[in-house]
């Protein structure tokens, strides 16, 4: 029996979240897309940490093309992933805010 390539396996499994996450997301009722979001900016700032230790992991002694690319790598986690969780603070505070109840105003008493 032939072995796979791992490239080819993990761009199988790549594809196979893909179509898990899409499936998942969509079945969602509306009433839980608040929480949704909160979920989603959680993962968010985990690809945070995971960008800082690659840009940091080769901070050392490291030289040469890989650590440029690993650098760059973390780097751009970083900042693909603040934006991502700015914008899902951002969308969902709009969301909670159209379910905050509006303050009518009081009619003025008339005197007579």
């Amino acid at each position: 029996m032939e072995h796979v390539d791992p490239t080819v396996f993990r761009l199988a499994i790549f594809v196979l979240a893909i179509f898990v996450g899409y499936y998942v997301v969509w079945s969602v009722t509306p009433a839980l897309h608040t929480p949704l979001m909160a979920v989603t900016n959680a993962i968010s700032s985990v690809i945070i940490v995971g960008g800082l230790i690659a840009a940091a992991a080769v901070s050392g002694n490291a030289a040469g093309p890989g650590a440029w690319v690993a650098k760059g790598a973390g780097v751009a986690a970083v900042t693909l992933a603040s934006v991502n969780i700015f914008g899902g603070f951002m969308v969902t505070r709009r969301m909670l805010a159209m379910y905050k109840k509006k303050e009518r105003p009081v009619a003025p008493k008339v005197s007579s």
